[in-house]
């Protein structure tokens, strides 16, 4: 049960499209002590996994927009991420750092993206070795491994489903989610990393790490959890996976 002085934060989430958005609902109410997450459907011209395309879907103009939207209707916001792993690693470390800086001034709130929020969940759990899961792309999965090593996190495995559209990912079943991180596993790995927010894992997060027997970190798993953190509200939580489990230590 949460002590009653920790914070009730509201995080806006920024999400690109239509695909698994209704993690986010399920995750409040998983999380069940009131915290919010309004989000709010960014523009997408088009549904591919492709550079040029993730490079618009995550312009500061979209997402300026989008934060525009999410203050007029649920103000005031603790945190706002932009939940979209690849419309953020797309444009490489320093890129992803000058957009989340340009998402916090727009909202006036802290801001970060999911591809940061992977970040900051490994250094979290200690995770330095990972293997990845990706419905990416080879070049588009190959970009968010070369993101993970900036931060000095070492992707040992990377699997690649080759997916176009978030569309199609978003229809995945559970049993494919669950065969798929299983797959994506390697021996020396400390973690699974799932980067896709169109993939639905919120309700299945503690079923990952059990069928990995490790910690299987998934895009819109981080994505809540780097809200909260950013907000000062990342204590131990029950059925959102060990990352949500360890609480902070800091």
């Amino acid at each position: 049960m949460a002590d009653i002085s920790d914070p009730v934060p509201t995080i806006g989430i920024l999400y690109p499209g239509y695909s698994a958005e209704d993690d986010y609902p399920r995750a409040e109410t998983v999380l069940g002590d009131g915290s919010r997450l309004p989000l709010v459907h960014t523009e997408m011209g088009e549904d591919a996994h492709r550079v040029d395309a993730l490079r618009d879907i995550g312009s500061d103009e979209v997402l300026a927009t989008g934060a525009a939207k999410l203050t007029a209707t649920a103000a005031p916001l603790d945190a706002i991420v932009w939940a979209c792993t690849s419309g953020s690693f797309v444009f490489g470390w320093d890129g992803a750092s000058a957009q989340a800086e340009a998402l916090a001034a727009a909202a006036g709130a802290p801001a970060s993206s999911t591809s940061f929020a992977f970040v900051e969940a490994c250094r979290r759990l200690g995770v330095t070795r990972v293997a990845v899961g990706a419905t990416y792309p080879d070049d588009i999965a190959e970009r968010f491994a070369e993101f993970l090593g900036r931060a000095g996190i070492r992707v040992l495995s990377l699997s690649a489903r080759g997916i176009i559209t978030a569309a199609e990912v978003g229809t995945l079943p559970a049993g494919d989610v669950l065969g798929f991180a299983a797959a994506a596993d390697h021996a020396d790995a400390q973690a699974v990393l799932l980067p896709d927010t169109a993939l639905h894992t919120i309700g299945l997060l503690d079923d990952l790490d059990a069928r990995v027997g490790k910690p299987v970190l998934t895009a819109n798993q981080v994505t809540v959890w780097q809200g909260l953190r950013l907000a000062g509200a990342d204590r131990a939580r029950p059925g959102l996976g060990r990352l949500f489990a360890s609480g902070r230590t800091e």
